[in-house]
């Protein structure tokens, strides 16, 4: 959950320090302080930027579903999906140090 932070004659932060180091540790990723404190100012930046356009009139702004425009058909646009064989994983497999068909087996790489 977003807290705001209010500081004195400035605009108020829209992510905290601790918010940065949480989702860096769900991420598994290390950061120095100011590695913290130039990615909380850049998400600072991101969520400004957000809330500037959240505050645009869309009342007349037509919902989409489709992101083609009036003068596009999806046919023109779009190729059809074409199944291709790919019959390599028995080849690729032989290849590998411990395979345990039709899987690759790996070594844990994430430890926490």
């Amino acid at each position: 959950m977003l807290k705001f932070v209010v500081r004195k004659g400035k605009k108020p932060l829209k992510i905290s320090r601790e918010d940065v180091q949480r989702v860096a540790e769900l991420a598994y990723l290390d950061l120095s302080e100011a590695e913290l404190e130039t990615y909380r100012a850049q998400i600072d930046e991101i969520l400004e930027y957000i809330g500037k356009l959240n505050e645009l009139d869309t009342a007349s702004v037509e919902p989409m579903a489709q992101v083609l425009s009036d003068d596009q058909t999806a046919d023109a646009t779009l190729r059809d999906d074409v199944v291709v064989a790919c019959d390599v994983a028995g080849e690729i497999l032989k290849q590998a140090p411990d395979p345990e068909p039709p899987y690759f087996r790996v070594p844990k790489v994430i430890e926490r």
